[in-house]
């Protein structure tokens, strides 16, 4: 199986492999398996959307593409929310605090000063 394959089907139930689906989808489960496998998606609502989903494909070559096409997109995403977040962070500005810290001493001296004198 494709590794982008893989990908896409990665966030199913942990309950069901990722190959039994595909195995299942190009009818290569044996009777007993195509069984399991047909009880334990009545009882889950996604895996048998999904399969569903994956059933409606005519041309199972297309799932391929289609796989890596949602992989590319989602990638694609991930970058575009990261770099998002890398414009919206603060830079370092260090330099700007030991400024502030050295006015505010040179505030406290000279006050001090002052009021030694006065």
């Amino acid at each position: 199986m494709s590794d982008g394959l893989k990908d896409i089907l990665s966030n199913l139930n942990k309950d069901i492999e990722q190959d039994k689906l595909l195995e299942y989808l190009n009818e290569h489960l044996s009777d007993s398996e195509k069984h399991d496998f047909e009880k334990h998606m009545s009882d889950d609502d996604f895996i048998n959307d999904a399969v569903e989903g994956l059933q409606a494909v005519k041309n199972k070559e297309q799932i391929q593409d289609h796989v890596k096409q949602l992989n590319a997109e989602l990638k694609k995403q991930v970058a575009k929310k990261k770099q998002h977040k890398q414009k919206r962070k603060i830079p370092d500005q260090s330099w700007v605090y030991y400024t502030i810290f050295v006015l505010l001493l040179l505030m406290i001296l000279g006050y001090l000063v002052i009021k030694k004198i006065g």
